[in-house]
């Protein structure tokens, strides 16, 4: 007789299968519950580390890139911005309350929130705001990155920098061993997960090389290789996009424009850490007129298949990117952008004689703008004859080019004793005067000075004797 029963063991065999798979599925959604709630949150630290209108773009970049960040999800109070805010409303801008970062752009300047203006811009503001350290801080928002084990960070700092060092408008300079220091700190205290950097400056490779460990998970890519200038865009007088006719200054910076255009045409879910870095790298490469420099990438590169919105937020706003730029003609196309600007060390030159070569012939302006200028070649000259003379004194005449100008192999850091590289510097600051953006191009020389054994006492009689004019 046939009977539709089943056997005890089959049911018992069927029940055992119901829990396994049953255990897996419940499994899976605690792992993904797990997961969704230790993605942690977006931080980002935001520095133009420059001031004066000649210096405009460096503020409209990192204005630009609060607008990227904003319209990408990532609240006001995880956004940390460090900006002199003295450009806006300078007598010089055509735009009174309006900053701009490209020919025909959006104001980038609307609701950017100023968390350390002024003097508040200083490296011991930068290193109490990056590590979380409120009671470090002098003045400001007291705004910082008070970041978790699960979080993600993102830093981009646009300035003039040097062999070495990152410029700052107030006080000491960001130097590269205390920024190391900082980061390795920051990873010991288990306060973040990834982090990525982005530097806009000359030398900014030196920033990295052979010193930003590949274990302590940080991404960053720099303007520029360790030993070139990083270049300023949308500038006067460029034969493709220049700034409209009623401004005499750089719009924006080439490798920071390329990576905010970038950001702003794609969607940020879909583009690599990797992608965008070969993208800004094809675009600001050095053209055969000369313009342009090498990007470069240090630190973690696994963190690079990381899609950009884990970092930068990803803007709803990025399909409206390609119909909004065909309609502004002065744009040049991504491939071209980098046959058209200046070497940073030369922008606040380019500035200020495009100033005097507009300025009505007899008006006080001509002669503001001639002062300027003649101001701006002495200090050029200064640093050039200063630095060389000090090389003669401790190297004698036959030597000095040779050590002064000597360039280490990739991969190795400028200087052997970061102690006498930032002594030095300062020694050389209290008698021959603080230094200019194209002065900063000599560090290189101090760092030589530092490997080649000359004592604290032999750089400071020689300074002295260059810039003073004592024995």
């Amino acid at each position: 007789m046939t009977t539709c029963n089943r056997s005890p063991t089959k049911l018992l065999v069927i029940l055992i299968i119901f829990v396994f798979f049953n255990n897996i599925i419940a499994k899976k959604e605690w792992i993904s519950d797990a997961t969704a709630n230790q993605t942690g949150k977006r931080w980002a630290l935001l520095v133009a580390g420059s001031n004066g209108y000649e210096n405009y773009r460096h503020q409209a970049d990192v204005c630009h890139a609060y607008q990227i960040l904003k319209k990408g999800g990532i609240p006001d109070e995880n956004i940390i911005v460090f900006m002199y805010d003295d450009i806006a409303f300078h007598p010089n801008n055509p735009r009174q309350g309006i900053i701009i970062n490209k020919p025909g752009g959006p104001d980038v300047y609307q609701g950017v929130p100023k968390d350390y203006t002024g003097k508040q811009v200083n490296a011991v503001n930068f290193y109490a705001a990056l590590s979380g350290n409120k009671s470090a801080l002098t003045g400001g928002s007291g705004k910082v990155i008070h970041s978790g084990p699960h979080d993600h960070i993102f830093i981009y700092y646009s300035d003039h920098g040097a062999a070495g060092m990152l410029g700052m408008p107030e006080d000491d300079y960001v130097f590269v061993n205390d920024l190391i220091d900082a980061l390795k700190r920051k990873h010991k205290a288990k306060s973040y997960k990834s982090m990525v950097i982005y530097v806009e400056a000359c030398e900014s490779g030196s920033m990295f090389e052979g010193l930003l460990p590949e274990n302590i998970k940080i991404y960053a890519t720099t303007a520029s290789n360790a030993t070139e200038d990083s270049w300023a865009t949308y500038c006067p007088k460029e034969s493709r996009g220049p700034p409209p006719k009623d401004y005499n200054t750089c719009l924006g910076d080439l490798y920071s424009v390329a990576w905010m255009e970038d950001s702003d045409k794609h969607d940020l879910s879909k583009e690599t850490l990797n992608q965008q870095y070969h993208a800004v790298r094809r675009r600001t490469l050095v053209d055969k007129s000369g313009v342009g420099s090498h990007v470069m990438l240090y630190g973690n590169r696994r963190i690079g298949t990381d899609f950009l919105n884990t970092f930068i937020g990803n803007s709803p706003d990025y399909n409206n990117y390609k119909s909004s730029v065909q309609s502004i003609h002065t744009i040049s196309s991504p491939s071209k952008l980098s046959s058209n600007g200046v070497s940073q060390r030369d922008a606040s030159l380019i500035y200020y004689q495009y100033k005097f070569q507009k300025a009505p012939i007899g008006s006080r302006e001509k002669m503001e703008a001639r002062e300027q200028l003649e101001d701006e070649i002495l200090k050029r000259r200064h640093a050039d004859n200063s630095i060389n003379n000090i090389g003669k004194l401790l190297f004698g005449q036959a030597r000095s080019s040779k050590v002064l100008n000597k360039v280490r192999e990739q991969g190795q850091s400028l200087v052997d004793d970061w102690h006498c590289f930032k002594t030095f510097v300062k020694i050389y600051e209290k008698h021959c005067k603080r230094m200019s953006s194209y002065g900063m191009k000599y560090t290189r020389a101090i760092a030589n000075i530092c490997n080649a054994g000359i004592t604290m006492h032999q750089m400071d009689q020689a300074c002295l004797q260059t810039c003073l004019g004592k024995t």
